[in-house]
């Protein structure tokens, strides 16, 4: 090495730590490449994807070259800047000047500046790196077969598996978090889309049923004209016949047929009887996942949903289901045309005790619980353990609400202050 000059000394010096910097980079490019977006690049047919997939099946495998490669260059890098510094500043300082600046250098241009390259831009890094590691790794396969034998063995050994769990599975968390990561390449209505999906799991019948209060129905033992009269008067398709309770539930009838049957002066009681189709019965506790799957394997639209005692609690439709998704299309989402909730003047809203907390907490963007009762009302007793009288104020879930009206024993309208709303720990009741 004596005869070689300093100048090409210094010119093998440098290619040895863009060298080191090369594997740098390809190890941190590799490992922090999106998979997924890999895979779609992949099924696209990009080369480069194809060419990093191939790598990543055995990220052990990548990670022995890698190694391989950067140590090897890294250690001639260490001899010659040992040479050239015994050369320029002697025995005694030269090994001093290349731990020192060996290390500066090495770090500053070799490891720390092109990992962060890297880490910022994975694909620009690892497509065009893997035109190269790809023939390496068929090159040194023996020396990297033998070096990941040595290692896995030295795993085993401490009971660790050295495959690891490759899977690339996500929870519904997980998804949900990618979904709202996605920023503007998913609109914002798209992702609450993607999410409500998401979401299904988790909410049931009874979350969305129509409550048993609420059902519109016909009593078909009720005097003829006003049958007649409820069902011109409709708003609904699909309208439920009862005898004398809703629990002895007839059928649905659809509005359709009864006009077909009065346009052919064929509408009878009988008639209408005959018209009606059977009953689709759900628990309550049905996901409206599974409720939907239902819905589509028995070709039906509505059902009615049931206690485990097989009383009947509610109703629910397929478009219930839509709008857990979609949202509510047919009215207004804005939260100051809600049926149940009124901002007023003062920034208080009034709000229905019949209205259901999941929909509020989306159109209001409120956090009321949803474990327990499915209403506001029911929310209040279940928090006061008692009927209230009007004008009572207390807090729930963090949240001022006033009792303004109490009808047939339930809270029929209350006021919810949100401006001052304060975390729940610090619930209190005041009267």
């Amino acid at each position: 090495m004596d005869d070689i000059s300093t100048g090409t000394l210094f010119l093998l010096l440098a290619i040895l730590i863009l060298l080191s910097a090369y594997f740098s980079s390809s190890e941190t490019g590799m490992m922090s490449i999106n998979r997924y977006r890999l895979k779609h690049l992949e099924n696209e047919g990009h080369r480069g994807a194809g060419r990093v997939a191939r790598l990543l099946q055995r990220p052990d495998r990548l990670i022995g070259l890698i190694l391989i490669g950067n140590n090897l260059v890294n250690i001639a890098a260490t001899m010659i800047a040992t040479y050239l510094c015994v050369r320029l500043f002697g025995d005694v300082w030269g090994p001093v000047v290349v731990t020192f600046g060996l290390t500066f250098v090495i770090l500053i241009f070799a490891e720390v500046t092109p990992k962060t390259l890297a880490a910022l831009y994975p694909e620009h890094i690892s497509f065009p790196s893997s035109f190269i590691l790809l023939p390496m790794l068929t090159i040194l396969y023996p020396f990297v077969w033998l070096l990941n034998g040595i290692c896995n063995s030295l795993l085993k050994l401490l009971r660790i598996n050295p495959m690891g769990n490759d899977e690339q599975n996500l929870s519904r968390e997980e998804l949900r978090t990618v979904v709202y990561e996605a920023g503007a390449l998913i609109p914002k209505k798209h992702q609450d889309m993607l999410v409500s999906i998401l979401d299904l799991e988790q909410v049931t019948a009874e979350d969305i049923m129509v409550p048993r209060t609420d059902i519109v129905a016909i009593d078909i033992n009720d005097d003829w004209k006003d049958i007649q009269r409820q069902l011109v008067n409709a708003q609904h398709t699909r309208v439920l016949l009862y005898r004398d309770s809703i629990d002895d539930a007839v059928g649905f009838v659809h509005v359709r047929d009864a006009l077909r049957l009065l346009s052919k002066d064929q509408f009878t009681k009988a008639s209408l009887l005959r018209a009606v189709r059977e009953i689709y019965y759900t628990p309550e506790s049905t996901p409206l996942h599974t409720l939907m799957y239902k819905f589509q394997a028995s070709k039906e639209r509505i059902g009615l949903v049931v206690d485990e005692y097989g009383d009947i609690q509610g109703l629910v439709t397929l478009e219930d289901i839509l709008e857990e998704i979609i949202g509510d299309f047919t009215t207004s989402m804005l939260p100051d045309h809600s049926k149940e909730a009124h901002i007023q003047q003062d920034g208080s809203v009034l709000v229905d005790g019949s209205a259901n907390i999941r929909e509020l907490n989306k159109e209001m963007d409120w956090q009321f619980p949803t474990e327990g009762p499915k209403t506001l009302n029911g929310l209040i007793l279940e928090h006061l353990e008692d009927i209230p009288d009007a004008n009572i104020s207390l807090r729930v879930a963090g949240y001022p609400i006033e009792i303004v009206e109490i009808k047939d024993n339930m809270v029929k309208t209350v006021r919810v202050m949100p401006d001052y709303y304060v975390t729940p720990s610090t619930d209190t009741t005041d009267n």
